[in-house]
């Protein structure tokens, strides 16, 4: 019956903690219907296997602008997975995708973002400064976690960091979930897209020595090059990633620490383990995004724990669900920061669809912990961690505010 099919997102008892539901179905029930806020219905696994299988099998598509395809979001289009944008379908799957990636893989690897670790260290350590000279309480999500990776990214494409507010608007919008009409949507990304192209001509016409100045005279003897299009929608997706995703993950990192504060006492004692401090904190997550995953769709039946998933159907890989699956990670709800194969969530998701710019990601989440560390050890949060709010009407999720002490 359709109204015994759970809404979701699900309920959670706090912000830091996850909806218990996942759990209880991870254990009976691995892949399960629920039913979005568009009211559509898609298929949820929860489990660690079943998730990464639907990140890297290429039949589960990302492409869900589809005919049948669940819509996630309440606007007409149905959100920001179900949109038809130029640029984006050609390099979203397949040899299309594996194309890009051969394109930009040269740019986001290990030792490239290690050679920016300088300047975002010094990025961080500014914008600190600045912080720390308004007094205590801070207020950490404005102070840091927004504008670093904002500055960082638009240092990457050449896109002055006084724009900042500017994405902040348009990420919100583009990402809405419940929050946000089509006539908002649309509006936002005429006025994203035309900046993102303003910004492609002027690197093409006089470029410097940042990503988005390469990537127009990239060239390869086998993929060609970018196409302006492609320049677009691959700018537009780096703007949003840099502001959303990493920018969410250092205040919820910060949080997590400081709920209890013995994990963050551990990395002032010993700040060799802050590698691991953050990849534990990106497993034990539960906030980045408010679905959990990024829905794919089937064009055939595919088995999952032993049930047949119909073709046709829109599936979801809970991420939250399977970075605590007990089969793959032991005593998975302990923060461990050494635990052996910490590194092997699904938080960057798995496949050919691996985050391209998780290298970057974990340097920017790396050197924010190592210099709240050393410079504020008597760090702490200013509310009790019950009393954090979760933002809300948006597919990325993340937290509203975090203030600190020191």
């Amino acid at each position: 019956m359709a109204d015994e099919i759970p809404a979701y997102p699900f309920d959670r008892p706090t912000a830091l903690e996850p909806p218990p539901r996942l759990a209880e179905l991870r254990e009976g029930c691995p892949v399960a219907h629920v039913r979005l806020p568009s009211g559509d219905v898609a298929t949820l696994v929860t489990r660690y296997d079943d998730a990464r299988a639907v990140m890297a099998d290429p039949r589960f598509t990302r492409d869900l602008a589809r005919e049948g395809a669940a819509r996630v979001a309440t606007t007409e289009d149905g959100g920001l997975f179900s949109r038809r944008r130029a640029g984006g379908s050609a390099i979203r799957d397949g040899q299309g995708h594996l194309r890009w990636r051969r394109l930009l893989s040269g740019w986001f690897t290990q030792r490239k973002m290690e050679v920016w670790r300088p300047r975002v260290q010094a990025m961080a350590e500014d914008l600190l400064e600045a912080m720390l000279a308004k007094g205590s309480p801070g207020n950490l999500t404005a102070g840091l976690a927004l504008p670093l990776p904002v500055r960082v990214i638009c240092a990457l494409v050449g896109a002055p960091a006084e724009d900042q507010d500017k994405f902040a608007h348009w990420s919100r919008v583009m990402l809405t979930l419940t929050a946000h009409t089509q006539q908002e949507v649309d509006q936002a990304y005429r006025e994203f897209n035309a900046y993102v192209s303003d910004l492609v001509d002027r690197n093409r016409a006089h470029p410097g020595d940042d990503l988005l100045s390469e990537l127009t005279q990239i060239t390869d003897a086998e993929d060609g090059r970018l196409g302006r299009d492609e320049l677009i929608s691959t700018v537009r997706g780096l703007l949003l990633a840099g502001h959303e995703t990493t920018s969410n993950m250092i205040a919820i990192m910060t949080a997590v620490l400081l709920s209890e504060r013995s994990r963050y006492e551990a990395v002032v004692d010993d700040p060799d383990l802050i590698p691991g401090t953050v990849e534990e904190v990106l497993r034990l997550d539960s906030t980045l995004s408010v679905i959990g995953g990024v829905p794919r769709y089937i064009t055939e039946d595919v088995e999952l724990s032993g049930t047949l998933v119909p073709a046709g159907s829109t599936v979801i890989p809970s991420t939250p669900a399977a970075n605590r699956d007990p089969a793959k990670f032991p005593d998975p709800d302990r923060f461990d920061p050494q635990r052996p194969n910490v590194a092997q969530h699904l938080t960057f998701g798995a496949g050919p669809h691996y985050c391209l710019g998780q290298p970057l990601a974990r340097v920017e989440l790396q050197v924010v912990l190592g210099l709240l560390t050393r410079r504020l050890p008597g760090l702490g949060l200013r509310d009790h961690p019950s009393d954090l709010r979760l933002r809300t009407g948006g597919i990325s999720g993340g937290l509203q505010e975090v203030w600190v002490t020191w």
